[in-house]
């Protein structure tokens, strides 16, 4: 009875089999894709984390504070199309490791910066590597994971965002009473060391290897094939969607430290630099479990349904946010808010693998979420300007009603669950 007993508890299957069981080199993927996005998180989010002390210290205005992070984001945006065509062309993997390198070498170079020009200079640069690490990464998890938990390993790899984000907010909080924001800039160049471990040991998917063999056309293949007559529409849905999500989230998180750092006289909160710093990692820890619950639901009951029933949720709880100003429910409500606004991003890298092939998968999940930054660019001056008018509140409502558009974009977007990789 004891070895009966033994041997069903041995075969019983568990919530960690879909890791045991998958090959070393998609175990390998998955690790690479998201140290190379948290690394991506850690990097850009140090930006919001001084905000606060370059509007004080360099005495800009929220709308100028807007403009830098806005021409990030466009920087994004081409870097992203840019290596969605390297990584269809030349791999996922040296795509990856390329994006890595720029965007942690410039965000050093914010630290030398001694002029506003000059720091919109390396920000741009900056961009430009941050939004074509997330293409490579998406498409190289996708590729190398089984259909039916390719959600749950994409929503690992999205999670590690919200990793990068507190480890930034853990090192602000450190660095920045104690040598300023120059040395926290400084800290950036660390996730370059990252990728010698990734070019020794990440392998090329086979199913890029085989596609890498079919004969190929221009580099614009990818992006009029993805707006032949029976994807243009769907093409269309998904980028508009991506758009309204991510000038909601930009929205929102880029001004959510200089909210809580700024004093009441200006707008504020008025959080000391540590209380700000454990907030912002107490909101990744909400945002971390919604992107983890995201790909394991959406295994479950489908993308579109998920998707949808984040945005909404996501879009009444920022209103509320939006309207309160007591420093333990803003506590409180932290963690609520991000899980759900920002958990659906799990979704996108599924669905869109889903649905596009992969001789120009890459270059439509580039396409899709990087034009979804371009409009997103506007999000950190909009909700600046308006803070600046009408105060946080109004301007926090208004990144919160574009989930509200974001889920409306499904009419026109499929269900994709269980959907095998073409």
């Amino acid at each position: 009875m004891s070895e009966i007993s033994q041997l069903s508890q041995t075969s019983r299957p568990t919530h960690f089999d879909w890791w045991r069981h998958a090959p070393p080199e998609a175990r390998r993927a998955l690790v690479a894709a998201s140290f190379g996005w948290m690394l991506d998180s850690f990097d850009v989010m140090l930006y919001a984390l001084v905000l606060a002390s370059l509007i004080l210290g360099l005495g800009i205005s929220k709308q100028t504070a807007g403009v830098l992070g806005s021409i990030t984001l466009l920087a994004a945006a081409a870097g992203g199309l840019v290596f969605g065509v390297i990584a269809d062309r030349y791999g996922r993997v040296r795509a990856l490791i390329g994006s890595v390198l720029i965007y942690a070498i410039f965000t050093a170079a914010c630290g030398f910066a001694q002029n506003i020009v000059q720091l919109a200079i390396f920000r741009i640069l900056l961009g430009l590597g941050m939004g074509g690490e997330w293409a490579s990464g998406a498409a190289l998890v996708s590729e190398t994971w089984p259909d039916r938990h390719r959600g749950k390993a994409l929503g690992i790899m999205q999670s590690s965002w919200a990793v990068g984000y507190a480890l930034a907010a853990l090192v602000a909080g450190l660095v920045l009473p104690w040598k300023g924001w120059r040395a926290v800039f400084f800290v950036g160049i660390l996730p370059a060391f990252f990728t010698l471990t990734v070019r020794r040991r990440v392998a090329e998917p086979e199913l890029w290897k085989r596609s890498a063999t079919l004969p190929r056309e221009g580099p614009l293949h990818g992006f009029r094939h993805i707006f032949r007559s029976d994807l243009r529409t769907i093409t269309i849905a998904i980028t508009l969607m991506n758009s309204c999500t991510l000038f909601a989230w930009w929205g929102f998180n880029l001004w959510v430290p200089a909210y809580l750092s700024l004093p009441s006289d200006r707008g504020g909160v008025g959080l000391s630099t540590h209380a700000m710093s454990a907030t912002v990692i107490a909101m990744q820890a909400g945002m971390w479990l919604g992107y983890v619950s995201f790909g394991f639901l959406s295994d479950v009951f489908g993308r579109k349904r998920c998707y949808v029933l984040y945005l909404i949720l996501a879009a009444l709880l920022m209103f509320f946010y939006a309207r309160v100003h007591t420093p333990w429910l803003l506590i409180a409500l932290g963690p609520l808010v991000a899980f759900f606004g920002t958990g659906y991003y799990t979704g996108f890298a599924t669905v869109t693998a889903e649905i596009y092939e992969t001789q120009i998968r890459a270059t439509a999940q580039g396409f899709a979420y990087n034009i979804g930054r371009v409009a997103s660019a506007a999000a950190p001056f909009v909700v600046g300007s308006m803070a600046q008018q009408h105060g946080f509140g109004i301007a926090f409502a208004a990144a919160g009603t574009a989930f509200v558009m974001a889920a409306l974009c499904w009419f026109w977007i499929p269900e994709t669950k269980g959907r095998p990789l073409a």
